[in-house]
């Protein structure tokens, strides 16, 4: 007999996580013979705690086709960690006691390097409690930092919009460099890993355009290194255009823009070193400066995503389902690099043991030498996953969009407090 599907996105979204939802839903409505209903999680993993789910079946495959389209996180998502078996095992009871009473035989979990945790502890555990569950990670993340996939779904998108971006901010600075503006920084996501800041160097196109100066986190801050680039930058070609990660460190391992908060799971809460860096131009430099943190805009823009990515996303979600009814459990799709030119892809399978709580960061090789840009190398691993473009449909002039339904299921265990 067919078993029901919980799937659930997890962490920060990004402009094509709904096309793995996607992939998810439409592949799972293809294997009726395994798969009967595909329930999401409103929030994330919360929705399976609190027993608040959503039955996909009551959208039209139009609109589940138009999540493609979509950015934002269609099911909603959340930052939640779930602890360990030892510390609250009652957490994992009430999840299994959710899946029982909803029939969910397969456990479908979209995000990062936390969630590839999550799905891990939850395939696990539900073995040893004695609950026959198929638990498949959905890789995601802007950040590209997951283990062995060659990127993360998300990044590809993330990466044309910071390139461009930088593209065309530089073409702007430049014009008034010589009266008005003579640094601007862009602050990008990225905390332990510097792939998105080094996205952007992809923008220079040609010796002396924007961007500069790349600040990566791998790289430990050189004040006077960093100002000497600055001063070089603006003397020779007039303006310097700077990217920055925001998990900037100093010397001794601290990030320059630490908020002292930490987040649901247990990370320090960071933005805001572009204008550290800002007032340390206009301090030591005396120069005029503007600056800019992108922000969630960054992985919400949709209407300029790459098309590599997009078909990325909706095959890591065709191929969890896939994986999973042919008995595949606790594993993660990935995507593997067969040519890059070129540029050729095929979809591979990892372990989520060697995939969980590691983080892929930039190989120093990628980086330049004075550690302020990129590599020939790295270029070339980057081109081809901002390739393509796959703009939205489009009315009035605006994207247009698709809300879900999002219809709840009748609950059937008692209420639950987190």
């Amino acid at each position: 007999m067919p078993r029901n599907a919980f799937y659930a996105q997890s962490g920060g979204v990004t402009a094509v996580i709904n096309a793995s939802a996607a992939g998810v839903i439409e592949t799972a409505r293809k294997h009726r013979k395994h798969i009967g209903k595909v329930y999401a999680g409103r929030n994330g993993i919360l929705g399976a705690l609190t027993e608040d789910l959503i039955d996909t079946g009551k959208d039209s495959p139009a609109a589940i086709r138009a999540l493609k389209n979509t950015p934002g996180g269609a099911f909603g998502s959340a930052r939640y960690k779930l602890k360990s078996l030892e510390k609250n095992r009652r957490e994992y009871e009430r999840l299994v006691e959710v899946f029982k009473a909803h029939d969910i035989g397969y456990f479908f979990l979209n995000g990062g390097n936390d969630s590839a945790d999550t799905c891990l502890k939850v395939s696990q555990i539900s073995q040893s409690m004695g609950y026959p569950l198929t638990a498949v990670h959905v890789p995601k993340t802007v950040d590209n930092d997951l283990p062995i996939t060659d990127c993360c779904p998300g990044f590809g998108s993330v990466a044309k919009y910071v390139a461009t971006s930088m593209m065309e901010a530089g073409l702007d600075i430049e014009s008034m460099a010589k009266t008005s503006t003579k640094v601007f920084i862009m602050e990008v996501m990225g905390r332990h890993a510097g792939w998105i800041t080094a996205a952007m160097g992809l923008a220079q196109t040609q010796p002396g355009i924007a961007p500069h100066v790349l600040l990566f986190p791998e790289i430990a801050f050189d004040e006077e290194a960093f100002l000497a680039a600055v001063k070089k930058n603006v003397e020779k070609f007039g303006y310097c255009a700077v990217g920055v990660s925001e998990g900037l460190q100093d010397k001794d391992g601290k990030f320059l823009a630490e908020s002292g908060l930490k987040d649901a799971f247990g990370h320090s809460q960071l933005g805001g070193v572009a204008p550290r860096i800002a007032e340390l131009v206009r301090g030591k430099l005396g120069l005029k400066h503007h600056w800019a943190v992108a922000d969630y805009l960054q992985r919400a823009a949709r209407h300029i995503a790459s098309k590599t990515d997009l078909e990325q996303s909706y095959a890591v979600g065709k191929a969890a389902v896939e994986f999973a009814v042919k008995g595949h459990t606790g594993v993660m799709p990935t995507i593997v690099r067969t040519a890059s030119k070129p540029y050729r892809w095929k979809i591979g399978m990892a372990p989520l043991t060697a995939i969980a709580n590691v983080e892929k960061k930039m190989p120093r090789d990628f980086i330049t030498a004075d550690g302020f840009h990129i590599t020939q190398k790295c270029r070339n691993y980057l081109a081809p996953l901002i390739a393509g473009e796959a703009f939205p449909p489009f009315e009035a002039g605006l994207p247009r969009y698709v809300r879900l339904k999002n219809v709840a299921v009748k609950k059937k265990t008692p209420g639950y407090t987190l």
